[in-house]
């Protein structure tokens, strides 16, 4: 039938004005009013700007197919053991991208939009890479972090490492030299290794065994520059408290082992691997910057 009302579009977008993701104007009075829909300052965060920075990309990634399957295995994964995004595809949340392109395009879209976001923010606040020669990033998919560290630090020679089919996708960028590899193995030597959003993603072992390659890859006045979320070990209703804990149940979700740790856990994982110690440096969108020390 006829709509007599607002348009779909005009109903959605509606909807977004009133959680302050879109403004609104009236052109035209009633009985035909016309609405004018601008961007509000939350909305420019999902437009994606010259740098590549969109949180867009990244929610198009938690409500994708294959991303949302997972939560439907929750329970199961709760009540009979397993992973939830194993259970739910047959194989691992690193895995699957190797046999899906299309995924493999939105994950990857999704962790650089989130990724520059976060990245440009760290620099703003963060000193660390001032003195640093060298510098590794383990783990660091298509580039996007040295491209942005390397722009503002360009004296730095960086290296991003990551498996062979994400490097060998990942495009020329001036200063920085990709190599593939197993970070379980080995990792590239560099006055300073960086790693973002990667010790979430495995158990405790694993991350000893990766933190001691990291420790081998350093000089004695070397550093391991880590960011991720930080969790209380009493539940806390701040800002920074529910984003860690909404990270930490992801990673429950699509990682064996992953997960969020206090801080105690990081300096155990630290002092295990033979670090001397942790330097918790600053917070960022929730995300803290920490350094492993010899």
């Amino acid at each position: 039938g006829k709509i007599t009302r607002f348009s779909q579009q005009d109903r959605l977008l509606t909807l977004l004005v009133t959680h302050s993701l879109l403004s609104c104007s009236i052109t035209q009075q009633e009985p035909h009013p016309q609405r004018f829909y601008t961007l509000s300052p939350a909305s420019r965060y999902f437009v994606t700007d010259p740098q590549g920075a969109s949180l867009g990309s990244s929610i198009k990634l938690l409500l994708d197919q294959i991303f949302y399957k997972s939560w439907g295995e929750l329970k199961g994964s709760i009540l009979e053991g397993g992973v939830a995004f194993d259970r739910a595809h047959g194989m691992n949340a690193f895995e699957y991208p190797r046999v899906d392109p299309r995924f493999n395009e939105v994950f990857n879209n999704g962790m650089t939009g989130l990724t520059t976001v976060i990245t440009k923010r760290i620099l703003e606040l963060y000193n660390g890479f001032e003195h640093v020669t060298r510098l590794v990033d383990v783990g660091g998919g298509h580039g996007v972090n040295l491209k942005l560290i390397t722009s503002k630090y360009p004296h730095i020679q960086a290296i991003n490492f990551d498996l062979p089919h994400v490097v060998e996708n990942a495009p020329l960028l001036s200063g920085v030299e990709h190599v593939g590899g197993d970070m379980f193995e080995s990792v590239p030597s560099g006055d300073a290794i960086f790693m973002k959003w990667v010790l979430h993603d495995w158990s405790d072992e694993q991350c000893v065994k990766l933190l001691k390659n990291c420790y081998k890859g350093i000089p004695d006045d070397g550093k391991v520059i880590v960011v991720d979320s930080i969790v209380s070990t009493v539940a806390e209703t701040s800002l920074a408290a529910k984003s860690a804990l909404g990270y930490d149940l992801i990673m429950m979700t699509q990682n064996p082992g992953g997960k969020e740790r206090t801080r105690q856990e990081i300096i155990e994982l630290a002092e295990a691997s033979g670090f001397s110690g942790v330097r918790f440096i600053c917070c960022v969108c929730g995300n803290w910057v920490m350094e492993f020390y010899k």
